[in-house]
């Protein structure tokens, strides 16, 4: 959509945009305007182009689009601009949640099984052993904080 007034095409309520113009045949005036893919985020499609709603919405209020736009809630389809900030590559991966196989489900803790203790690390760097999860956990929330 490139410099495109996005003001012009679409209205924003409560993190949703809504069509101001006809861009297609199947979409009307005021139709919610946006899908959800398959990782999760709801992209446009204009001008055969499809830009991610949250980096439109960003764009908006704030005229113009940095490198990264978080979504601090770390919900996906939660296009609020309150919920939405300018973020660099590192800090926007601060904000990711555990993955999926992630036996503690607590970002930067996993289980040392040589000795049985929960081991937390972060940037590559050892920050100690915890028998107790919830020790493992607080430690590892402390230092992604100091480090943001």
């Amino acid at each position: 959509m490139g410099n495109t007034d996005y003001w012009q095409i679409f209205d924003y309520i409560d993190g949703n945009l809504f069509w101001k113009i006809k861009p297609s045949l199947a979409v009307k005036i005021g139709d919610k305007a946006g899908t959800i893919t398959s990782n999760g985020y709801v992209v446009v499609r204009y001008q055969n182009k499809k830009t991610m709603v949250h980096r439109i919405i960003f764009s908006m209020f704030h005229g113009f689009v940095p490198k990264e736009v978080d979504h601090i809630n770390r919900i996906k389809t939660d296009n609020r601009i309150e919920n939405l900030r300018p973020a660099t590559r590192s800090e926007n991966n601060l904000n990711k949640i555990a993955q999926k196989n992630s036996k503690s489900g607590i970002k930067n803790v996993s289980w040392h099984k040589a000795s049985n203790k929960w081991v937390v690390q972060y940037k590559g760097k050892h920050h100690g052993c915890f028998v107790d999860l919830e020790e493992a956990k607080k430690i590892a929330l402390q230092i992604s904080e100091i480090s943001v």
